[in-house]
Order: structure tokens, then C-alpha cells, then sequence
């Protein structure tokens, strides 16, 4: 992991701020959902890329039933 030398403080609401050049770097835009992760003793903020429920695969994703479905997916289903 690297470490970017950044320090926030949590304010009395929970909430911290990411710095702009940071969420420039990684592509985080205004109204972008964030997905939180846990590991051990780490909080992980990554950008959600919503993704196919059988495969994980994140790219040209459908929805079908409000579930998210790829094309590699759906061609095994229709077999």
C-alpha cells in the first residue's frame, strides 16, 4: 500500500474529506459511490463499478430484475 502523507480528522458527523487531487487521480466524481471495504484493522474506500452477480465482471453490464448482468453471462443463460 502507499502511503500518500495526507492526515484528515473525522468531524462529529463521522465524515472526512477526500482532497480534490486525490479524487482527481482516481477518477472519483462529485455524487460517485464509494464502497467500503474492511481488512483486519483497515478501512478501504474504493470507486463502486457495479458488476455481474454470477462472474464479477465489471465491464458492459445490463440490468435485468435490478440485478446486474454481463453479455458473456446472458449468452450462457440463453444455452
Amino acid at each position: 500500500m502507499k502511503s500518500t502523507g495526507i492526515v484528515r480528522k473525522v468531524d462529529e458527523l463521522g465524515r472526512i474529506v477526500l482532497p480534490i487531487e486525490l479524487r482527481r487521480t482516481l477518477g472519483i466524481d462529485i455524487k460517485d459511490s464509494l464502497e467500503i471495504a474492511v481488512n483486519g484493522q483497515q478501512i478501504i474506500l474504493q470507486k463502486y463499478e457495479p458488476a455481474c452477480i454470477f462472474c464479477g465482471n465489471a465491464k458492459d453490464v445490463m440490468t435485468f430484475k435490478e440485478k446486474k448482468v454481463c453479455p458473456k453471462c446472458v449468452a450462457e443463460i440463453g444455452k
